[in-house]
């Protein structure tokens, strides 16, 4: 308790005077009371029999909570007892605690008569009696006591037995520090209270009770059905402070102790009610008579404009009032106070009266409204007032004169209110009350005048500071920056905002956010000025996706993730927007535990490096208040509040939240509290105990002409996978000035020569004064030369290789050239090597663009990567993004890349390069050695620093052999540690980059204490933990990982563990599987899992940079070596039970069988039992495989082609025929890649077309064999146009020969197998369909395949050809068609126009949409008429006929508009309505919907509202993309969807922009560039790049269209039901994290649904 605080408890002795107006005393609570959870009300215990003039003593509800002060009051006033007698007892420190245990022996032995001893006694007993009626609750009740209808509160008298005195038991609210008491919870208690007055009111007991009812106890209760507002502090401008609409402000009250304010309540006329002077004049009325009132009676008070003041149930309820202007009230007050103030008062009056302040209100939600509250504070103080009474002038109408005269008045407070004492029309009543007054007002100001002195304040002697730092230090010296905070927030002031830059300071993870303003004016949109912080709601945690994809999805522990646990005010969508408190419990209570479930689980964040902090800016008083429910979660799910630090804006919000957590969890929160220190406070503690920085506070950018480019942190941040190396990088940083700074070098030092991935720190120690260069390997200049200069580059993006064994330095190599060019390029590393390419190629050009506008020139940007797999598509990505630059040398990757044969390596790449291996040249040794005596040194054992050890001893097999021996030879193979050293060494040997999470070895290992670190790794695997070092993963969140110091040193350990210690590699392999224990949910399973399942079916390629091609994986070849057949297959069936989802592992066992073994029995019974086990297109092709190749064998075995091989042929055939289709079916449901292939994740995927294939080569074969059939021979033209019309409808009987039975033996097979050879010809044509839409449809995602794609169409154009050739029908039998059914001469005409259209390929949708590129227009016209004819005069309109010819209407519109015969766009609208309205939206015709969008996207053209198709436009877009999907979803991982047009600014057809005419306006300007560059720019580079979308010609014809980025997508609406979801085309254009933004583009069509290109953010515009 602070010191005002023990004031005013003291105080509650003196005595407040009463006027004889006076109808109740308002009961009183104490600053002490209001503190306590226990207390429940106070209640007066005694009252004068005289009320005029007198004091009535006001006293705690226990007597065990008296004061001395207390006791002696009561003594005095209650029973009359001599002063002296109670000043005896005062002097002896008679507490109420000591008089409840004495006894009438005590009180003689303490001087007191036997007389007022037994008195004394009597009271105390009767009064203890009373007080056990009146216990209050200890603990909050969970809800409101709701009436039942009729019930009315009353208050009690109770009759005194011994003094026949009558104890008045009342129950008004009282006031507090602030006005009025608010607290939620004591309101709460004083509920409870009143049950328990109810109750005593039915004992017997209390038969002779009276009861008196009152209307303010009714109007008392019903408020408490609403939350308590807090009050503004009394006299003071806290501008943080705000109400809630509709919320309660306690019910006013009549003076107490003179300090604590009374309240009075007023709602002013609204402005349709009066006018604006007329508001004005009733504000200062009521202003100055309140303040009139207060003066006389000496009381503080504030007058409240914007609160019901009516009785009942809405009194004192926030409603608020619209102001316009503030200053039109402040100059009111000021030009008013004279006049109702005598000329000699004035000076005294502006001297209490507080100018007015201004309270905003907020709705319920938590939004700000456009509504305040007007307060008005009075401070009579002595000094000021003296003993004078101020008269108050009003102008009051007159009944006689029908006009306003000034009259005086004299306000005193009676009560909650004010009157005037002059008002009685008796004068002798008048003159009476006059002279009382005067007396009175001498007392009150005698009795403030001691109130004053009393509450004089005292500095306050906390220690929060101390409290502060041991909460955020944990007992260290420092506040660490790797601590990973989460901090929970409510609504935070303007004025205060300025005061969080402590937040700014701490690695934010996530931000739990209850304003729904936040990102508009409050804690969000602060922190956003200078960090990168994504905006997210709940339910984005609260997924079936792995923690690793939300991680990854989420931007998790790169950027801030700022949840908005209520939703925003500015979201549309009515999922996401603000809800009450009530609302909020129902609808978003699940989505935050289920969130706290995932964010605070151990397994996500360590809870040894996690820090959860609460700030409270308002108090929370509601036991369901949603932040309160978000404490609980988390105090659930983290097991208690260890990790939690709550900053209370003040006691008051600190005691409420005290409070409610006792409640909610009973425990005593206070240690874990800071409320007596300001946020500013706060922050410049934290900032004082952050951790030194190792990073430059203003790091720089190399730019053009030698200058440089300020990186703020905001902008870095954005480039989440890139960490950037600035030419200031570790100069000028706090920890070089700090007294840590020595151990710090140490650290780093011994980090990276025990095997830890070098820093940028150790370049710049190696710079330093009396340090050793650090050494540079003898490739060093042949790549730094290689590099540098950049004007012999003629590419804007160059490769450069360097290939490395393992472990030898080439990662170390490659980051030193970085350093040593960071001044002359953008340095920067890949740091995430799950990042896609489009990801880094966008954030890589950010990096060469920054701090560049319109000036030309660019410092090139040095991009390392670390064994990447896709380097030429990652170089294409750069090119793409940014190819308008492509004048110039953009960028350079330097890949890293470890291969067991890096010179071999070297010499077969295209690409130029350089290669280390792990031998050292004699140059290298003697630096290498000088390094040593170097460390010896500074270090204590640096022989244990094994990686340099090994390179000291280039790489020496004898030294590492020796150094595992002495190390590993004593080791029990069948131990806790033994197991993990095995498990440890299979990864690191056979799966470069393998690790495993610190938590799960320790697991391992049965530490159980690992949160204290009473025990640690490092102890439990002594001596062998100094082979291994413990590093900071990032990649797939954030966490600690174990792995070897070194390749070499794995392999070593698992060679003893083989050859020392009888453990063979099928073995530990198996152990391996059977821990159950690594495949359990934790930090990095998914990657431990991958490299595992990698380990085990993963075969080197030559073709992919391994050294050789193998068949199997080199675990399984070193196993098939060594060990045999059988262990393989063991191995095999236990990772089959273990992955027991995987395919490829039965797959790689039927491979083994058909590869080594030959037994192709056994290979489809394995290929089969993949495919049971995982839907795959690869293992059903590979079922196919084997069907052919047996097939095939069959063929090759037979010189004579028998009937009965001939049958085995075409079940073969048959089955293979099977397995493709079944392939085909299974590639549309294949993953993007192979989940347990994270090694190869990155390599582009192409969609599996080999069933497809398989199947054109078996009907091929089949052909083959049918065509060498005796009875198809082809030097017969008859036989063969028998053979073709076979094939084509079948009539076996047509075939037979009576006079050859080998012939009719055959035909027999080939009846047996009619329906399968019928089939080879529609299949054939199903499968061409199918390129034809696969490649006018879709594209390839990366470049580098366009050229495979072109190649793969020149094949399919040549198989369509031959396909023709030998199931078309030749002219001469058409004719002789024609003349032998003259009647079907029309529909034979049809028949013909189709196979017209075939022929061309202009008898399909995508046929026709590839017409647009490769026809001219005469040719166009010719199949539009074509196509005219048939849709005119067959007899069955198809929908697929109908949307063709809308499309050919399209196509020949974009080429030749002038063309008389076309349909107008009304027509086509009509027909393409029509279609809609009788396929409904559940149509597997994709096209039908891409018509909808062309023709139908939302206009301000009139005549389409009324059409089904506009009104459904939204729901055809969305069918579009479902219809899409079902039928090529499979495709998208390697390929996307192509724009054929766009929305255009015209309307009807002509707002139907073809791309080709786009490209056709993008070759001629880039034909006019071409003769005035050297390097023209390649025409798909300037769309990629979106450089085409500048072209001025094409901005004159497309509209840009506005929207909102939501979830990675946008959204456009057009109001009403009309919000449609278009896609982004590259994903480069939306900032990744999910962040919700506003934003433009251009906006074209595709077969999925409408897609947004030329993204920009409208807020950086």
């Amino acid at each position: 308790m602070d010191a005002k605080q023990k004031k005013q408890t003291s105080s509650s002795s003196c005595l407040s005077m009463k006027s004889d107006l006076s109808k109740d005393e308002p009961p009183y609570f104490s600053e002490e009371e209001r503190n306590v959870t226990q207390v429940a009300a106070r209640f007066p215990v005694g009252r004068p029999q005289d009320k005029t003039g007198e004091y009535d003593l006001i006293l705690p509800p226990l007597i065990e909570d008296w004061t001395k002060e207390h006791v002696k009051d009561w003594l005095i006033v209650k029973l009359r007892v001599p002063h002296k007698i109670a000043q005896n007892l005062y002097d002896q420190e008679l507490s109420g605690a000591c008089l409840v245990c004495f006894e009438k022996q005590d009180l003689l032995e303490l001087g007191v008569p036997p007389a007022p001893a037994i008195q004394i006694i009597r009271q105390i007993e009767k009064l203890r009696k009373h007080s056990k009626n009146f216990e209050p609750s200890l603990s909050i009740p969970k809800s409101h006591h709701e009436p039942r209808e009729g019930e009315v509160w009353k208050s009690t008298e109770m009759q005194d037995v011994s003094g026949n005195m009558d104890e008045s038991v009342e129950t008004e609210t009282v006031s507090s520090d602030s006005g009025i008491q608010s607290l939620s919870s004591t309101m709460f208690i004083l509920q409870t209270a009143r049950n328990k007055i109810r109750s005593v009111i039915d004992q017997k007991t209390l038969n002779n009770t009276q009861l008196n009812t009152e209307k303010t106890d009714s109007a008392t209760f019903l408020q408490l059905k609403k939350p308590i507002c807090q009050i503004r502090p009394f006299d003071k401008n806290n501008s943080s402070i705000f109400y809630i609409q509709n919320y309660i402000l306690p019910p006013v009250a009549g003076p107490s102790n003179l300090l604590d304010p009374v309240h009075e309540y007023q709602l002013l006329p609204s402005a349709n009610e009066a006018i604006e002077r007329e508001i004005l004049y009733e504000f200062t009325k009521e202003v100055f008579c309140f303040a009139a009132s207060c003066m006389n009676s000496r009381t503080n008070g504030t007058i409240h404009f914007g609160v019901n003041n009516q009785p009942g149930e809405g009194h004192g309820q926030v409603v608020g009032h619209k102001i316009t202007s503030f200053s039109i009230y402040n100059e009111a007050f000021e030009s008013c106070l004279s006049q109702y103030f005598e000329e000699k008062h004035i000076n005294s009056a502006r001297m209490c009266i507080r100018p007015p302040h201004f309270i905003q209100v907020h709705s319920e939600d938590g939004t700000t409204s456009d509504k305040w509250v007007i307060e008005v504070d009075v401070v009579p103080t002595y000094s000021g007032m003296q003993e004078n009474i101020f008269y108050t002038p009003l102008s009051i109408a007159s009944a006689e004169k029908k006009q306003q005269c000034k009259t005086e008045c004299l306000f005193v407070r009676d009560g909650p209110r004010s009157i005037n004492i002059l008002a009685d029309p008796n004068p002798r009543i008048v003159q009476e009350k006059m002279k009382s007054l005067i007396d009175k007002v001498k007392c009150w100001a005698s009795a403030r005048k001691t109130a004053e002195e009393k509450d004089e304040k005292h500095p306050s002697q906390g220690n929060q500071g101390q409290r502060l730092k041991q909460l955020l230090t944990r007992g260290r010296n420092a506040f660490e920056n790797s601590l990973q905070v989460i901090v929970v927030t409510d609504k935070c002031h303007s004025s205060q905002l300025g005061h969080l830059d402590f937040l700014k300071e701490m690695k934010l993870f996530a931000v739990l956010e209850f304003d729904p303003e936040s990102d508009v004016n409050g804690t969000c949109s602060y922190y956003r000025r200078d960090h990168i912080a994504n905006l997210h709601y709940p339910r984005m945690y609260a997924t079936q996706d792995s923690v690793t994809a939300i991680i990854q999805k989420l931007n998790l522990f790169k950027q801030t993730s700022w949840v908005f646990c209520n939703g925003r005010v500015n979201e549309e969508s009515e999922t996401d927007k603000p809800l009450t408190p009530s609302e909020w419990l129902k609808k978003r209570c699940g989505d935050i535990n289920n969130m706290v479930s995932l964010l605070f689980n151990p397994d996500f964040l360590s809870k040894d490096r996690l820090l959860v902090v609460f700030i409270l800016h308002s108090e929370v008083t509601d036991i369901s208040s949603p932040i309160l429910e978000v404490f609980c979660a988390i105090y659930r799910t983290l097991e208690g509040f260890d990790n939690m630090l709550c900053i209370c804006k003040d006691s008051t919000v600190f005691s409420h939240w005290k409070q409610l957590i006792e409640c909610r969890c009973k425990e005593d929160i206070t240690n874990k509290c800071i409320y007596e220190l300001s946020l500013n406070e706060i922050s410049s503690t934290i900032s004082k105990l952050k951790e030194p920085q190792t990073q430059s506070s203003r790091r720089f950018l190399p730019s053009t002409g030698s200058s440089s480019v300020l990186l703020t942190k905001k902008d870095e941040e954005l480039m989440t996978d890139l960490d950037i190396l600035c030419e200031n990088e570790c100069e000028n940083t706090e920890i070089e000035t700090n007294e840590s700074f020595q151990e710090f070098k140490r650290k780093t030092e011994e980090d990276f020569y025990r095997g830890g991935q070098v820093s940028w720190w150790n370049f710049y120690l190696s710079e330093k004064n009396g340090s050793l260069p650090f050494i540079k390997r003898d490739k060093y200049n042949e790549l730094y030369d290689l590099i540098t200069p950049t004007e012999v580059y003629t590419s804007p993006c160059v490769m450069i290789s360097l290939f490395h064994h393992p472990g030898c330095g080439g990662t170390t190599l490659a980051r030193h050239i970085l350093w040593d060019l960071r001044r002359k390029f953008r340095c920067t590393v890949v740091k995430n090597n799950m990042a896609t390419n489009n990801e880094i190629a966008a954030q890589v050009i950010n990096l060469l663009t920054y701090g560049k506008q319109e000036q030309p020139g660019y410092v090139p940007v040095l991009l390392l990567v670390d064994n990447w797999d896709d380097v030429e598509g990652l170089k294409q990505c750069i090119l793409n993004v940014a190819s308008d630059r492509k004048r110039n040398l953009m960028a350079i990757i330097l890949n890293c890349e470890r291969t067991r044969f890096p010179d071999e390596s070297s010499r077969n790449s295209r690409i130029a390069n350089v290669s280390i291996t792990n031998k050292l040249s004699a140059k290298e040794q003697c630096l290498f050695s000088d390094k040593f005596q170097q460390l010896k040194d500074n270090h204590e054992k640096p022989d244990t620093f094994y990686a340099f050890m090994i390179m000291t001893n280039n790489f020496s097999e004898t030294y590492i052999t020796n150094l595992v021996n002495n190390i590993v030879k004593d080791i029990d193979a069948t131990t806790q540690q033994g197991r993990l050293l095995s498990f440890l060494a299979l990864l690191n040997t056979f799966v470069n980059g393998s690790y495993m999470s610190l938590s799960l070895c320790e697991e391992l290992l049965g530490i159980r204490n690992a949160l204290w670190k009473q025990e640690s790794l490092d102890d439990k695997m002594n001596p062998y933990s100094t082979l291994m070092i413990t590093f900071t993963v990032e990649e797939h969140g954030n966490y600690q990982a174990v792995r070897f110091l070194h390749q070499m040193i794995a392999s070593n350990c698992l060679d003893v563990l083989t050859q020392k210690h009888n453990l063979s590699l099928s073995e530990i392999t198996i152990n391996l599987l059977h821990c159950d224990k690594l495949y359990k949910s934790c930090m990095g399973k998914d990657f431990l899992v991958q490299n595992i399942h990698s380990m085990l079916i993963t075969r080197h390629r030559k073709e992919q940079g391994d050294d050789k091609d193998t068949l199997f994986s080199p675990l399984i070849e070193n196993i098939h070596e060594k060990e045999g057949p059988d262990k393989i297959k063991e191995v095999l069936e236990r990772a089959t039970f273990r992955f027991d989802r995987s395919a490829t592992l039965p797959q790689a066992l039927a491979r083994y069988f058909c590869l080594k073994e030959k037994d192709f029995k056994s290979a489809l019974k394995w290929a089969l039992e993949a495919q049971q086990k995982y839907s795959n297109s690869y293992i059903a092709d590979t079922v196919g495989q084997v069907y052919k190749s047996h097939l095939k064998k069959e063929i090759e075995d037979s010189e004579v082609l028998t009937p009965e091989t001939l049958d085995r042929c075409l079940h073969l055939a048959s089955n293979a025929v099977t397995a493709f289709q079944d392939s085909q079916e299974q590639a549309k449901k294949d993953d993007s890649f192979d989940p347990f292939d994270i090694r190869h994740k990155k390599r582009p995927t192409s969609y599996n077309t080999a069933g497809y294939v398989g199947e054109t080569e078996v009907i091929m074969i089949l052909l083959d064999v049918i065509k060498e059939l005796p009875i198809f021979a082809v030097s017969d033209r008859h036989r063969k146009d028998k053979m073709l019309q076979f094939l084509k409808c079948g009539q076996v009987s047509n075939l037979y020969d009576l006079s050859n039975t080998a012939i009719n033996q055959l035909v027999s097979v080939l009846a047996d197998h009619e329906k399968f050879l019928v089939s080879l010809k529609p299949r054939l044509k199903e499968i061409f369909t199918f390129f034809e839409n696969y490649f006018t449809y879709l594209k390839p995602r990366s470049q580098e395949r366009v050229t495979a794609d072109e190649r793969n169409k020149r094949k399919v154009s040549e198989s369509f050809k031959k396909y023709i050739q030998i199931f078309s029908i030749s002219e001469e039998e058409k004719a002789s068609e024609k003349a032998s059914k003259p009647n079907l001469s029309h529909r034979q005409e049809i028949v013909d126009q189709r196979c017209y259209l075939e022929i061309k390929r202009a008898d399909s949708f995508a046929g026709l949409l590839q017409c647009l590129y490769d026809r001219n227009w005469q040719e166009i016209e010719h199949i539009f008429q074509k196509w005219q004819f048939i849709f005119d005069n067959s007899p069955n309109k198809y929908v697929s006929d109908t949307v063709n010819f809308i499309l050919v209407n399209i196509v020949v519109h974009s080429l030749k508009p002038s063309n008389k015969l076309l349909k107008k766009y009304e027509e086509l609208v009509f027909l393409l309505n029509e279609v809609l309205q009788k396929e409904g939206t559940h149509s597997n015709l994709t096209e039908l919907y891409y018509l909808s969008m062309l023709l139908m996207w939302p206009t301000k053209d009139q005549t389409l509202e009324s059409l089904a198709t506009y009104k459904n436009i939204s729901t055809y877009i969305t069918s579009a993309k479902k219809s899409f999907h079902r039928r090529f979803s499979h495709m998208f991982p390697a390929r996307s969807t192509v724009a054929h047009f766009f929305l255009g600014k015209s309307s009807g057809l002509k707002r139907i922009v073809p791309k080709a005419k786009l490209d056709q306006i993008v070759s001629k300007q880039q034909a006019s560039i071409s003769g005035q560059s050297s390097q023209p720019r390649n025409r798909h580079h300037l769309w990629q790049s979106g450089a085409a979308w500048n072209e001025p010609e094409i901005q004159k014809k497309l509209l840009r269209v506005k929207g909102t980025s939501e979830n990675g997508d946008i959204y456009v609406n057009y109001g009403g039901n009309l919000k449609m979801l278009v896609r982004p085309v590259y994903l480069g254009d939306i900032r990744s994290g999910y962040s919700r933004e506003e934003v433009s583009f251009y906006l074209g069509f595709t077969m999925e649904g409408p897609v947004a290109y030329n993204i920009k953010y409208e807020n950086e515009h």
